[in-house]
């Protein structure tokens, strides 16, 4: 049987990498020899090319690796970055709007794990760490790497992984490359909002060429979206089992009940109907030099223009939480499923834009100093800045309580929590009944009279900067025992985000005058809320009414000190020390490879922020500045014992961390006393913790691989961590030196308890992993072209939190899937792709952009695309142009979470997405 060979690419691939930054990172190991035997070259081209270039990274590396590469320039094997690495195993996604975003690995959620952009760390536009890949357009990667277990060399912590985003490297293209992409994109559920677009466009333009003999070579990137997304959307406020005053309807007895311990009741609910639209441009640039044999010198620029608007319109029903006179008609399963509420409803008509703008600088020189010594420098720049506006906008039949026409609202809950469906008595799209200005009384009371709340405007701002520095060496060996190679260096970090939180009262300035329709020029027509039973309501351009000076602005912070609690800055410098000794030896005569090697982390961090308390309704605030030192030891160590030219062992064992998240240890905090406290602690102070110290884990990982063909592997792996120094809530009592009251006296008691984050929770995490690429051809030659990827991942977890108590791991699925059956041959591609996890806990935003932890439902999402590459069908004229249509969502999954109870919060209905799009090569 003849034996095959790496194509020309995929060898140049797995010795040195699509891309060169971060060197050390980045370089795979030397085992990409070609073989002196008679061989038969094998070349493909689309999908498959694309798994066997992954399959290749993944066999020729010395860690435990997963890796997607492009099918050419702009041509991932998705649309986005976050659905391509949810189909790697082990790793899943978490939905954002209707979009992947937060990717789990090995049941790790976000926060867990570290991504890098060309080997260097980033800063991420979110309050914390975790990166959200919208902000990446998959456009510009050339190839996709996640490490699960690390080596000294890695810059990036992270308990769970390292995902590195690659760009590609000019020089190692043969020619050059001028190449335009489009898409045009299509949600099935059309527009919910007048205003909305259920249509948008990507396009890209790439330019790859070499001059002066191939030793300068120059990419630039320039991609364009704006991508569509619509949502039905159920949300109750919450369910409540305490005593509330209700009514029983005909055939209950109420006497088969108690309230607070038999079944729960709708506190209220806000649903919507929301138009989303992503736009996102982006400029890359790449140099490569090589001014003699031993220099070579690169520097790449990224910059990201992001903005992600929403219009979102629904009618908010006040439940038994506002005063909303309940009738129970049925109870099923502990909720109560059937019900009429007596109130006024409040129509809204809210809008919300995020923006943001990342940009990236690195630069990276590599030296040959002798025949055996290279050196690396590298240094890195990278900032984000990224504004939140969003608004509520209230109107109604009257202003405040008691006043205005009050409906009548039967609802009833969908079976298997799908939402609700509602039966109203009023027409909320009638244009004289529905008026602007607020018709619940919300306001605080203090700045702004309880009726006055006629909307609210959030405004959250992050700016994050992040500057990187490196040295390192690799320095080859000649018979030094099983030593190859030792690489060494250090490198520094340092990082540096501030986050504002302010808030805004809107009040009509007609108040306190009588409510008034909407003027005419701010009337958009009308949103069609049947799919919750409402009919249409009415729809109007409230960001133009606040633009326009019909509403005061009234800031929360005033008389509300979580704004303040919000606001900080958290800095960190990180010093790195590392050494590794590459292996390369026989045991037994068999190849033994890997590495060995030690990683010391020096973090200095520190936290500005307020000290706030209410002196007589309004809020003050003293500076607050509070600084921390450690050192952690991270040893590693990655074995590969091949069997044969097929067959490898793999071993791995390190000490890992995850560093906490940057809300966690902000130096802010609120303060509350009580004067009337005698035996008990009358001070009360809650708030971040900037003493927090990186979880920390002790990892082991076996696999068995077998590359039994080009295109097709299988691999078994078994993995286990012992996890430490876990973060969880905690609390613990002190005395106050010297504190004065907020009326200025001297307390007798300065008993104070302070709560926050803590670390102290410990336990253990394992898991089985399989994964499988089966080329269909070993079946029979007629299957030439059809192939299967196929994994399983089960995960069983035992935390427990300082008290002892069980914990559940945000992101952790016990079981994830992914499956894909594809054809690709002469032209003609074709592939049916399928993701699939079970029940999670999963991180969202809440009021006033807070961070609340929910129970998320299992997702099974199907995706499909087909294409045609008339160059590589024999088509020469047309030669260099592709064109494909995608199907995402075709299953119509829902996104749905889950209250503590058990009943729905939140069923985010998507509908599916189409892409039509083409690809040319000049």
């Amino acid at each position: 049987m003849n034996k095959f060979k790496l194509s020309l690419l995929t060898m140049a691939m797995a010795t040195v990498g699509i891309s060169h930054f971060g060197a050390y990172a980045l370089e795979s190991d030397t085992e990409a020899a070609a073989e002196e035997e008679s061989v038969e070259v094998i070349a493909v081209r689309g999908f498959r090319r694309s798994l066997q270039e992954s399959q290749n990274l993944k066999m020729f590396n010395s860690s435990f690796v997963e890796a997607i590469s492009a099918e050419d320039i702009g041509k991932l094997p998705d649309s986005s970055i976050a659905e391509s690495l949810a189909r790697m195993p082990g790793l899943a996604a978490q939905r954002l709007d209707g979009r992947a975003s937060r990717i789990t690995i090995r049941g790790f959620g976000e926060n867990e794990s570290a991504t890098t952009f060309n080997g260097r760390e980033q800063v991420s536009i979110s309050d914390n760490r975790g990166v959200e890949f919208d902000l990446y357009p998959s456009e510009i990667m050339s190839q996709v790497v996640v490490y699960k277990t690390p080596d000294a060399r890695l810059e990036a912590e992270g308990i769970a992984g390292v995902i590195d985003l690659r760009t590609v490297s000019p020089l190692s293209r043969e020619e050059r490359v001028i190449q335009v992409n489009g898409q045009y994109e299509r949600t099935s559920f059309g527009k919910l909002n007048p205003d909305g677009n259920n249509a948008g466009m990507r396009g890209t333009f790439a330019y790859i060429d070499q001059f002066a003999d191939n030793t300068l070579g120059i990419a630039i990137a320039a991609t364009t979206m704006k991508s569509p997304n619509q949502e039905k959307r159920w949300n109750a406020w919450g369910y409540d089992g305490a005593q509330q005053s209700v009514e029983w309807g005909a055939g209950i007895d109420a006497g088969d009940f108690e309230l607070s311990n038999d079944f729960v009741i709708l506190g209220g609910a806000k649903p919507f109907a929301r138009s989303s639209t992503l736009r996102r441009d982006s400029i890359l640039a790449v140099v490569e030099y090589l001014p003699n044999d031993r220099l070579k010198l690169t520097a790449d620029a990224l910059y990201v223009d992001f903005s992600d608007e929403k219009i979102l319109r629904g009618i908010e029903v006040p439940g038994v939480w506002a005063g909303g006179n309940t009738l129970i008609r049925e109870v099923s399963d502990g909720v109560v499923s059937q019900g009429t509420i007596t109130n006024r409803a409040v129509v809204r008509n809210d809008y919300e834009v995020r923006d943001a703008t990342l940009k990236a600088f690195g630069f990276n020189a590599n030296y040959d100093l002798t025949d055996y010594i290279t050196l690396d420098f590298d240094v890195s720049r990278s900032t984000v800045k990224r504004q939140i506006w969003s608004m509520e906008n209230y109107s109604g039949t009257g202003r405040g309580d008691g006043v205005g026409a009050t409906d009548t609202i039967d609802y009833v809950l969908n079976p298997n929590g799908t939402g609700a469906t509602f039966s109203p008595t009023l027409n909320y799209a009638d244009w004289n009944l529905m008026l602007l200005g607020a018709p619940l009384s919300w306001g605080n009371g203090v700045t702004i009279p309880s009726d006055a709340q006629d909307g609210f405007i959030n405004t959250p701002e992050i700016d994050g900067d992040l500057t990187t520095l490196r040295l390192a060496a690799n320095h080859a060996l000649d018979n030094a025992g099983p030593i190859s190679s030792l690489d060494y260096g250090v490198s520094y970090k340092d990082r540096s985000k501030t986050k504002r939180s302010e808030g805004y009262y809107l009040t009509l300035t007609s108040y306190p005058g009588a409510l008034a329709p909407v003027p005419e020029q701010y009337r958009l027509g009308f949103t069609d809320l049947s799919f919750l039973g409402f009919g249409n309501m009415i729809a109007y351009d409230s960001r133009g009414l606040v633009r326009d000076g019909f509403y005061n602005l009234t800031p929360e912070s005033l008389n509300d000190p979580s704004h303040l609690a919000r606001s900080w800055t958290v800095n960190e410098q990180v010093t790195a020390l590392f050494a590794q000794a590459n292996l390369d030896t026989e045991v037994a005569d068999y190849a033994l490879t890997g590495n060995v090697g030690l990683r010391y982390v020096k973090t200095k961090q520190d936290s500005q922020g307020f000290g706030n308390f209410v002196v007589d309704g309004r809020v003050q605030s003293v500076p607050t500045d509070i600084s921390h030192d450690f050192g952690i030891l991270l040893p590693s160590l990655n074995l590969k014992l091949a069997l044969d030219d097929q067959q490898s062992i793999r071993f791995g064992a390190a000490k890992t961390m995850s560093r906490p998240r940057l809300d966690d240890m902000n130096a802010s905090m609120s303060i509350s006393y009580n004067q009337n406290a005698t035996s008990e602690a009358a001070w009360s102070v809650g708030g971040g913790n900037p003493t927090l110290e990186p979880k920390t884990a002790v990892g082991l990982d076996l696999g068995y691989e077998n590359y039994f063909h080009p295109e097709g592997y299988f691999a078994v792996t078994v993995f286990h961590k012992e996890l430490k120094d876990w973060i969880f809530g905690g609390s613990t009592r002190f005395e106050f030196d010297d504190i004065t009251a907020p009326d200025g006296s001297a307390p007798v008691n300065k008993l104070a308890v302070a709560s926050g984050q803590v670390n102290g929770g410990s336990g253990s995490l394992s898991g089985l992993e399989l994964s499988a690429s089966i080329p269909l051809s070993i079946v029979h030659s007629s299957l030439e072209g059809f192939g299967i990827f196929a994994s399983h991942t089960k995960i069983t977890s035992d935390i427990q939190d300082p008290a002892g108590n069980d914990f559940e791991l945000p992101g952790l699925s016990d079981k994830i899937q992914t499956f894909t059956f594809y054809y690709d041959k002469e032209g003609f591609s074709a592939r049916v792709s399928m993701r699939k996890r079970s029940d999670f806990k999963g991180d969202i935003y809440n009021i006033g952009f807070n961070t609340a932890q929910v129970d998320i439902d299992g997702e099974t999402i199907w995706d499909a695309q087909i294409g045609y590459d008339f160059g590589a069908a024999g088509f020469t004229k047309l030669d260099g142009l592709s064109v494909f249509l995608q199907g995402q969502n075709l299953s119509n999954q829902p996104f749905t979470t889950r209250h503590g109870s058990g009943a729905v919060r939140d069923f985010q209905d998507y509908g599916r997405t189409y892409l039509l799009g083409f690809s040319y090569q000049f």
